[in-house]
């Protein structure tokens, strides 16, 4: 034994060398072949984004998603549909980004949350709000501290608790911590005395006046110039308003797969073949179960609710005969009565559920049930039963009564015990809710109704017309890889060609296709004016019933956009700049000493407006619309003198502040207050988004989600 531990002892230390030195050699290696390239390729490839610079990894983003879809389904939520797919990875993305941002902040601070804390957090008088939700007695409504502590030691035992305890207990810490740096924040705000004094006369003072407009459209495009040289300068001057995101445009046709003449005479000719079966079928529910395409409700219908066509063949309740086949809405199908009844047409019932739970199996739950139901016959009141029994706590509340309802309101194995019995029957039924106990209070008037099975097949496509759709466009794709011979080929063939523009990195739809995300993640990949190609470099997509062909038109990257890209919109400002320069030197030409509003409109041939009770917070000005300027000018003018010009939204301004009056308003110490309290809650969201807008986000989830 002691020559053995010893050449571990030895050995674990030369292996461990001689790992190293291969590694070495390897990385080496790497560095300065080819391998380097290759990796750096590959890391680009999976780059899901960078936060704050640090590169993000679709593999870790997705190791995390798996992660939260295992919590999610231990908190009971075994399917997990599309919509809360996405909500969990913009949770995720959320959370990363927090991460990022955050936690080098709090480590700079130097906040954290000691084990003492957490444990005060959990089990102190006034537990976190998790704690709260997670172990609140459904029953009373109110905080069971013993399911807590039961919980915990279950932790120690069983991993699935264990796990699923510390991603709350992970949430409560970074709550924590997250509440401690925004009370830092929101403290270090704070408000004077003079910028509540400044606040308090901006509200104060309300203005009536007067104006004259000259609108920016009196003067023509054509008088004015704009050069080459305005234009750089507008735009080096105003960069930062030409941040765009994303987009780019696409041009596509659809080959869709229709079924040919074939599948439907094959579809045909299965549904004749299955109509023989199912006339000699022993149990005719479970044939049709094990045929149809749709699954049978077997509800019964009263006749003036079975469709037309059925009607007659309803009348004569003959069980034996089969109507059909016919074609409905793109498929074959055939009839059977299954059965004819007297039913009422509606009932009035009371209920108890009882749910299989972690602590109780369905085998246990259908005992309990078979206890109450004795307990019911015995005399116990239902009513008390439902209330300390009943897992539905919606009519637990009121003795477990459901109130009238008709017959296809519920769930068929619940429908068919309320509606197959009489009244005072206790009944059972097992539902995907757990197991029923019924009873039946009363009962409307019987009607003749009809359970109807239906076995139906679709008309679909074949593999043939289907290969024969593919080459088609396989064929058409090939022919025509470029935007020009694709363009020409549509216009030959008289296909119709979509147009999608500005289409979004994250976007879920294109005009005429059901689900095209993958396209649109191709899409982002592609080059202007370049054939799209999916991941297998193949032109064709499939999508639901359509084969696609399709070619990126316009792309437009993420960031500031090029001059060339925005001239119209600089030369569109720069043209209105200069009318308002030329308008404004004619008002000056008019202002002469002592000229009022009224002559100077006169005198160019403008009219003068009216508006009163205008403060600095109002929001338009009556006649001129929103005019922020014209509001700022009017609230600081002085009672009687001509102001302006003002160069507006929609054109130059004169004024004349006609009366000025100042209401005292709101006290300073209470205003002062008041803008603390709105400042410190601005602070603690402004100061995460200024930390975020510096992170330089760079989110490149499309080309995976």
């Amino acid at each position: 034994m002691s020559t053995l531990q010893f050449l571990r002892e030895k050995a674990g230390v030369l292996v461990a060398g001689v790992i190293g030195l291969s590694l070495f050699l390897f990385v080496v290696s790497d560095f300065f072949g080819g391998g380097r390239g290759q990796r750096m390729k590959q890391k680009k490839y999976y780059e899901i984004g960078q936060i704050s610079g640090e590169y993000i990894s679709y593999q870790d983003f997705e190791m995390r998603h798996q992660n939260l879809l295992e919590i999610y389904k231990l908190s009971g939520r075994t399917k997990i549909d599309e919509s809360t797919t996405e909500s969990i990875r913009e949770q995720i993305w959320q959370q990363m980004i927090r991460e990022k941002i955050l936690d080098p902040q709090y480590k700079k601070l130097g906040i954290g949350v000691s084990t003492e804390e957490v444990d005060e957090l959990v089990l102190g008088n006034n537990p976190h709000q998790i704690v709260q939700q997670l172990f609140t007695d459904q029953q009373t409504g109110k905080f069971n501290k013993s399911f807590l502590v039961n919980f915990l030691k279950q932790t120690e035992v069983d991993e699935t608790a264990k796990k699923y305890w510390l991603f709350f207990e992970n949430e409560i810490v970074n709550d924590r911590t997250n509440t401690k740096y925004n009370n830092l924040v929101a403290k270090g705000l704070y408000v004077t005395s003079k910028q509540a004094e400044f606040e308090k006369n901006l509200n104060s003072t309300t203005v009536d006046f007067s104006y004259t407009l000259k609108n920016y459209a009196s003067i023509s495009d054509s008088s004015v110039t704009i050069s080459a040289g305005d234009i750089e300068a507008y735009y080096t001057k105003h960069k930062e308003s030409y941040k765009r995101a994303a987009s780019r445009d696409i041009e596509y046709v659809t080959f869709d797969v229709i079924p040919s003449e074939d599948d439907t005479k094959q579809t045909e000719q299965w549904i004749l073949k299955t109509k023989e079966d199912f006339v000699t079928a022993t149990d005719p529910v479970q044939f049709i179960t094990l045929s149809a395409d749709s699954r049978y409700v077997g509800l019964y219908v009263k006749l003036e609710n079975v469709q037309d066509n059925l009607k007659d063949f309803a009348k004569s309740e003959n069980l034996s005969a089969i109507f059909g086949p016919y074609m409905e809405d793109g498929s074959y199908k055939i009839a059977k009565l299954i059965s004819v009844a007297d039913r009422p047409d509606s009932v009035h019932v009371r209920h108890i559920l009882l749910s299989p739970k972690n602590n109780r199996s369905l085998e246990a739950t259908r005992q309990a049930a078979d206890s109450l139901i004795k307990l019911i016959k015995s005399g116990t009141s239902f009513e008390a039963l439902a209330l300390s029994n009943s897992d539905d706590q919606g009519s637990a509340q009121i003795g477990g009564d459901l109130g009238w309802f008709p017959e296809g309101r519920m769930v068929v194995p619940f429908n068919d015990a309320c509606f197959s019995g009489k009244k005072g029957d206790i009944k059972t039924a097992e539902t995907t809710f757990g197991i029923h106990i019924i009873e039946i209070l009363a009962q409307s008037k019987n009607s003749r109704k009809y359970n109807i099975g239906i076995i139906d097949r679709k008309i679909l496509a074949g593999s043939q017309t289907i290969q024969k759709v593919y080459s088609e466009a396989s064929q058409f794709a090939g022919t025509n890889n470029t935007h020009e011979k694709f363009t020409k080929a549509v216009a030959e063939k008289g296909l119709n060609k979509r147009v999608a523009n500005d289409i979004a990195p994250q976007q879920k739809t294109l005009p005429g296709l059901d689900n095209p995300r993958s396209l649109i993640i191709s899409l982002f990949q592609s080059e202007k004016g370049k054939i799209i190609l999916d991941n297998n470099q193949q032109a064709v997509f499939e999508i639901a019933d359509k084969y696609v062909v399709a070619y990126c038109t316009k792309k437009q990257e993420d960031g500031i956009a090029p001059v060339k890209d925005v001239e119209n919109d600089i030369r569109f400002a720069l043209i209105k700049d200069k009318k308002a320069d030329i308008i404004s030197a004619e008002f000056k030409k008019n202002m002469g000493s002592g000229q009022s509003i009224d002559g100077i409109a006169s005198t160019m041939g403008l009219s003068v407006q009216e508006a009163t009770q205008i403060n600095f917070k109002s929001y338009t000005i009556p006649g001129a619309g929103s005019e922020p300027t014209l509001i700022a000018a009017a609230t600081v003018a002085k009672q009687g003198e001509v102001t302006g010009p003002v160069k507006g939204t929609n054109g130059v301004y004169l004024l004349v502040a006609n009366n000025v009056s100042t209401t005292q308003g709101e006290d300073e110490k209470t205003l002062q207050t008041r803008l603390n309290a709105t400042f410190q809650m601005r602070g603690n969201y402004e100061a995460y988004e200024a930390l975020r807008k510096a992170a330089n986000i760079v989110d490149k989830r499309y080309k995976f989600y």
